[in-house]
Parts: structure tokens; sequence; C-alpha cells
């Protein structure tokens, strides 16, 4: 087993062995690595948990295309065995050779988009990220892009402005010019099967499913990453010792995407961005829920598979999974099977996992014409925040707009993802009238016992739930 990662920084190869490094181990963050080290002191931790953007860096990694794709994360978040085959760009790394300002630090130059300071390297790396990107240069994008960058004394109308400007005319920059070398580079770097273990902690990183099966049984306690967006919360702010992790960011059969004629497939280590990209179409209720999940950093790392088998009450993921009927494919030594995505969180934080099984992937099936699923978040405020409490609806009315089915999917009601079984039942047949609606909604409220926490009473979360029924099927009058 090789314990040793490369990276490039600075454009050069840096290459860490954890069989003879004593400084650092397989779960330091890549934002205290950077904060080590003499010449990357722009990276800045002010929240340790994602939510402020201090500590945005840029990670460049092949496409496939012989190209090049760059991403905006957390560096706080990232264990540094994430950075074994990619490109770590910083603050420090953006201005010219020859000392000149990159058009996006021009631009916040310009448009007075610093006051303190603190918060400005991440901006200008979200930023940079936007700008080596194909995305349009619109507010919306924009705003999305900078959602995860906390500013507490500029305000954010002259970084928008600031980004506006420089996205205008995207010219080839310098890293335009050492792509060629870079990408040489990133290819010599060989993804194989790694160990990287200390006196107290093991790490691995298998490249096959069947590897990943076979150090699980051997490891049955080792924790399954692969963006880490939640799991690396218990080292940076708990300071929890974590003894084993196998990490399964290089199996290439778990970041695979498939579209079908009836059906999408995701394997379980597809980012929420990617999931949001690919179901824009088909998902529209996806991509809502994908939408207004966390930050784009976190978007970037968060994956399929961290959010379903993490089980919280208050995921995103599953309400609306299950209003797509969605069915979870998991495997283990003895075989696959699939699992209704209903039946797969049986508990609170608990799984249908059998002992040695993992989370391959998702298979959504196309939902047939006529049928309208919608999605609704309620939180304190609209980005980069938790869900109050999340709702999930599926519809299928018949020639007369009678409701043929129904499916009321409830996150935050419980000590899981629920169905409102009884209000299904009321409603199945009935006509589409306000009058209905509202006969349902007491039905909807005994259906649930809510809890009261530091977000929401639980008087508040039965008002919302039944709200959020009216809503949608105000939603669906012109329908």
């Amino acid at each position: 087993m090789n314990s040793c990662i490369g990276f490039i920084l600075d454009e050069k190869l840096i290459e860490i062995d954890f069989s003879k490094e004593r400084k650092f181990t397989p779960t330091t963050t890549v934002l205290n690595y950077l904060r080590d080290l003499p010449n990357h002191k722009g990276v800045k931790e002010g929240c340790a948990e994602g939510d402020c953007g201090a500590c945005t860096i840029v990670i460049a990694e092949l496409d496939g295309r012989n190209g090049l794709q760059y991403r905006a994360v957390n560096s706080c978040l990232i264990f540094l065995p994430k950075l074994h085959g990619k490109w770590l760009i910083t603050v420090e790394n953006i201005k010219n050779p020859d000392g000149s300002l990159h058009p996006v630090q021009q631009a916040m130059v310009d448009y007075h988009g610093s006051q303190c300071g603190f918060c400005t390297p991440g901006f200008i790396m979200s930023m940079f990220a936007l700008y080596k990107s194909n995305l349009p240069n619109t507010r919306a994008v924009i705003e999305d892009a900078l959602t995860g960058n906390l500013c507490r004394c500029t305000g954010y109308q002259p970084i928008i402005e600031a980004a506006e400007f420089a996205l205008q005319d995207r010219k080839p920059d310098h890293f335009s010019k050492i792509e060629k070398e870079i990408i040489a580079i990133l290819k010599k770097i060989v993804l194989k099967s790694m160990q990287m273990a200390t006196d107290r902690q093991k790490y691995f990183m298998p490249v096959s499913v069947t590897e990943l099966l076979y150090i699980k049984n051997q490891n049955p306690d080792a924790i399954i990453i692969n963006g880490a967006s939640d799991i690396a919360l218990r080292v940076t702010k708990k300071y929890e010792l974590i003894p084993s992790i196998i990490d399964t960011m290089q199996i290439e059969e778990l970041h695979v995407i498939r579209k079908s004629i009836d059906h999408l497939y995701c394997g379980s280590a597809i980012t929420l961005n990617q999931l949001m990209e690919v179901s824009r179409e088909w998902y529209p209720a996806i991509y809502e829920a994908c939408s207004v999940f966390g930050s784009k950093q976190i978007r970037e790392m968060a994956t399929i598979g961290g959010n379903l088998g993490t089980a919280s009450p208050i995921g995103d993921l599953p309400p609306v999974l299950a209003a797509y009927k969605t069915d979870v494919v998991v495997v283990s030594e003895k075989g696959a099977r699939i699992i209704p995505v209903d039946e797969f969180i049986c508990g609170y934080r608990k799984t249908s996992l059998k002992k040695g099984e993992i989370i391959k992937g998702i298979k959504i099936p196309k939902p047939m014409d006529g049928t309208i699923i919608k999605f609704y978040k309620v939180s304190k405020r609209k980005d980069l925040d938790i869900s109050t409490v999340s709702a999930a609806f599926r519809l299928t009315p018949d020639k007369e707009k009678k409701i043929n089915e129904i499916k009321i999917i409830f996150g935050g009601m419980a000590e899981m993802t629920k169905h409102a079984v009884k209000t299904e039942k009321f409603l199945k047949g009935k006509s589409r009238t306000r009058e209905t609606i509202e006969q349902a909604m007491p039905i909807l409220e005994e259906e649930f016992t809510p809890i009261s926490d530091a977000r929401s009473s639980a008087q508040f979360r039965s008002v919302i739930a039944k709200n959020l029924l009216l809503r949608f099927f105000d939603d669906l009058a012109d329908t």
C-alpha cells in the first residue's frame, strides 16, 4: 500500500509521505496545512465549518477531456489526502507573474470591494473559479457563486459589481498558459490504492468497489467518506480523532452518471453540484432542492451517498428523492440489492444498510407525463442554512382534475423523513379544491409530533407543515 500523496502547489509537485510525516496527519485539513506554510497566510479560519468562506481555495483537476476543471471549495473541510492528483491554488497564486493583479483582483480594487480584508481572499477565490468556468455572467450565477462567502463590513453590492465587471471579458490568463504543463504533471501522478497510517489512525483510499468492500469488512468500524463535508466537522469543531477512515474519492465506479430513456443513475460519489446540473431538465424539484443546499463550495464536495448515509431527519435530499420514487443501490461482497429510498432511512440517523454493505448509487425514474412534483424548504435564511421544515409533494391528477395519486413527505417533522400517510389516504380520489385541502390540514397536524429545538418550536413546525400543503395546491391552481 502506498502512503504518499502528490499534488501541485505553487506550480511545483508536492509529495507528503504519511509513513514518515510527523507534522501532519491524514485528517489534517488543507486550511491548517496552508496556514503552517510561510507564504500562504491569505487563507483564513473564520468558522471552521464551511459557513463563512474565508478559507476558500480553488482546486483544479483533470476533467476527462484533456482539460482542467476549477472548483472553489472550503479548505477547512478538506483532509490533506483529498489533494492527491490535484492542483491546489491559493490567493497568493492569483497575481500575474510580473506582479500585476489578476482581473478579479483588479476589479475588487476598482469597485471598492474590500474594507477590513479578512474575507477578501475567499471572495477572490470564488470569483476566480467563476472566471475559469463556462457559466454565464448573470446576477443569479454570481450570487450563487458568492453565497458561501460572508462579508461583515463592505456589503455585497460592490463585490457583485466587481464580479460582473471581471466576467465581462474573460481573456486567457497566466493559468491558461501553463495548463498543458500542469496537466502533464497531474497525469504522471498515479491514482492507486493507498493506506496512510499513524500510531493512532488509519486512512484508506481504495480504487475499486471490490477493494472498498474488502477493506470495510476488515475494518467494520471505519467511517466511509467522499466529500466529508459533514464528517470533517467532527475534526474541526469537536477536535475528534477518527481512528479509521475509508475515502472513496478515487473509485471511478462511484462517480458515474448515466441517463437512459426512463431513468437517471448517479453514483454515490456524485456531488450535489453535479446532481443539480444533471437534474435540471427531468427533475426540476431536485434541482430546486440542490439550489438551496448549502453554498456552491459545499455542493462541490457534498455527495449523494453522504447525504443519504447520514440519515439526518432534516436532510434535504431524502424528501425530494422519495417524491421521485428513487431507489438506492447498495452492494456488499454477497452482491447487490435495491432499496426504495422510503425504506432506506429507518430511524434517527439509522439506515437499512446491512453489515458490509455500502451505497453504490441511486436510480431516479423519469416521472410520467402529467405528474407534478414540488419541493419546499423553510429555514431562518434563504441561503446556506439547515432546514427547519422541508417538504416534497407528488401529485398525479386524473382527467377530471381529481387526485389520482398523492405523496406528501416531510423532513424536520419527525425523527426521520416521513410520509403523511393518513393525509395521503384522505386526499386520494378527492377533488382538488381549497375546501378539500383545508379539511386535510387538521389530519396532517395530527400525524406528526415535531420537537422544539434551536431552529424552531414544535408549534411553528406544525403550522408550517400545514401551510406548505396549502401552498402546494395553491401553486397548482393554474395547472
